[in-house]
């Protein structure tokens, strides 16, 4: 007894044994909302206190002048729950990404280096409404002169301005206007700068001729010109950046009223409303004070103008205020372009090529068919256009793509991106279609209306069809039919001639010339394909080469 006793456990065991339950209990259910609380720390990014949140991305794509701004702005947004994925691209080709997707997601917001790259989407059809952006920045554009050209016509003594510099001894060059603001901005300087001449006009287009053949496709190609230029237009910022680099050519700011590069962000049509707080964010970013000074750094002004860095001690570039000027409506801006087109020889072809069964007749005496006959011309014609011109190729007889008569082959691109992409290697692969009838009228109506549609100021637009017979579709649309639609689609504005080059003995030539003129065209025939060569240079020498390069 007294042993059992002497095991007897205190009268306090049952209580702790309790506590220490309660204990355990206490952890499990504190572990488990600690648990809890990890997972939702872990899904959590951004400021204290932030609720649970899903990941957004904001797609940007920025021209690359103003690029390192938006990069840097776009790191200090970001966080766990947003992220900024900033794509690098000059604005010409941003638009074509837009207007031809290869299958990538589109951007929400796009910065290119001027506004009126957010009219020309609009009317390629990027997207149907007016779009317009907040101004991020401002860069004068200047005609940057060559040290040594700017001494002998006084500076630093008294500023240079861009009639004194605009002299046929000065080797003078330009980015396209097609495809480049400054460009536009450069014709518009020209034409100002003959308004106080006995005609300006002659004037003008003197200098426009003048020019031309030292045209590149962007302005920033004229900084690595292989030929020493005297003068060239240029963003304020590109020069400064320029001579800020340490480039062996200083250059000077010749300035005049055109206008101005205002790098608009704009966040697009199709952003979504989950990104929209995101892109205020980075908006408000880009207008801080971190930016600003940025901006400095980068050599741009602000919005309205005004200087953000003092650089009177450089003489090369205006410490003034340089007030903003817009580009003019696009009727003007057309006009001009329109006038550039014929001077520099630009152009934008649309190809319409049959490949009918008839297509594969033998040619005597060749040791080939009309197609290899055609075709051979055809590569003629692509060596006689500029590298700046742009043309693509369409395929046509009937049922070629479904119920539809026609198909592409090669998209429309300049003929150095269409060499290096393999073009002529498609091109010698054609084949005539066994059975194949000539589905005339529903092609070229599609051809004509897909060339309206991506109509391009400063380019000679224009589409061709080469055909061997007449329209054989009597599925199709008709004669009358066609002649009234091609009549709807006329523009004086905006001129799209339809030329029509017919091979063989097959032809037709007053379906050809009826079909062209209400589009002011003109159809060229001969009976003997092995002529077509002929007849094609005869067809597009005429539209593509101006006097006095070219007699008439």
């Amino acid at each position: 007894m007294g042993r059992h006793s002497s095991l007897r456990r205190p009268r306090w065991g049952f209580a702790a044994t309790g506590l220490l339950l309660i204990v355990l209990l206490a952890l499990v259910v504190g572990g488990w909302f600690a648990l809890d609380t990890l997972r939702d720390h872990t899904n959590t990014a951004g400021p204290p206190n932030a609720q649970a949140c899903e990941s957004t991305t904001l797609r940007v794509v920025v021209t690359p002048d103003i690029a390192p701004v938006v990069d840097a702005a776009a790191k200090r947004v970001g966080d766990g729950c947003a992220r900024v994925d900033v794509t690098v691209k000059p604005a010409a080709t941003a638009v074509d990404a837009m207007l031809v997707t290869d299958g990538s997601q589109l951007p929400d917001v796009w910065i290119p280096d001027s506004s009126l790259w957010l009219r020309r989407a609009q009317e390629k059809g990027v997207w149907p409404a007016e779009v317009s952006g907040t101004s991020l920045a401002s860069s004068p554009i200047v005609l940057a002169l060559a040290e040594e050209t700017a001494t002998r016509l006084g500076w630093p003594g008294k500023p240079v301005t861009w009639s004194q510099a605009l002299l046929p001894e000065v080797a003078t060059a330009l980015p396209d206007p097609s495809r480049d603001p400054i460009g536009v901005a450069a014709l518009i300087g020209i034409r100002a700068s003959a308004a106080g001449t006995p005609d300006p006009s002659a004037a003008t287009i003197s200098t426009m001729r003048r020019i031309s053949p030292l045209t590149v496709p962007q302005a920033a190609d004229l900084f690595t010109s292989p030929q020493p230029l005297g003068a060239f237009p240029t963003s304020e910022q590109a020069l400064i950046h320029s001579n800020d680099s340490g480039a062996a050519q200083h250059l000077v700011a010749a300035y005049q009223d055109v206008p101005t590069l205002d790098y608009p962000y704009t966040v697009l049509p199709q952003a979504s409303p989950q990104v929209q707080p995101l892109s205020q964010r980075l908006l408000d970013a880009l207008q801080s004070a971190d930016t600003r000074t940025s901006l400095a750094d980068n050599g741009f002004r602000a919005s309205d103008g005004k200087i953000l860095r003092d650089r009177s001690a450089d003489a090369r570039t205006s410490s003034d205020t340089v007030v903003p000027i817009p580009f003019p409506p696009n009727e003007d801006i057309n006009q001009l372009l329109n006038q550039w087109a014929g001077v520099n020889l630009s152009a934008r072809i649309q190809i319409l090529l049959d490949v009918s069964g008839s297509m594969a007749e033998p040619v005597k005496g060749t040791g080939t068919d009309r197609m290899g006959v055609t075709l051979k011309a055809a590569e003629l014609g692509i060596g006689m256009f500029r590298p700046t011109t742009k043309f693509g190729l369409w395929l046509f007889s009937t049922n070629l793509d479904g119920k539809k008569d026609y198909k592409e082959l090669l998209p429309v691109l300049p003929v150095a991106d269409q060499l290096k992409a393999g073009a002529l290697d498609k091109l010698h692969g054609v084949k005539a279609i066994k059975g194949g009838a000539t589905g005339l009228y529903d092609s070229v109506l599609a051809a004509y209306q897909s060339a309206r549609t991506n109509w391009e100021p400063g380019r000679i637009n224009l589409v061709v069809v080469m055909t061997d017979g007449k329209n054989e579709d009597k599925e199709g649309i008709s004669r009358a039919q066609l002649l009234a639609e091609l009549a709807k689609l006329q523009d004086p504005d905006r001129p799209l001639q339809l030329i029509g080059i017919g091979i063989g003995p097959d032809v037709d030539l007053g379906e050809l010339q009826e079909i062209t003129k209400p589009t002011g065209g003109q159809a060229f025939t001969t009976p003997d394909p092995t002529k077509i060569g002929d007849i094609f240079y005869k067809a597009l020498s005429g539209l593509l080469c101006q006097p006095p390069s070219c007699a008439n």
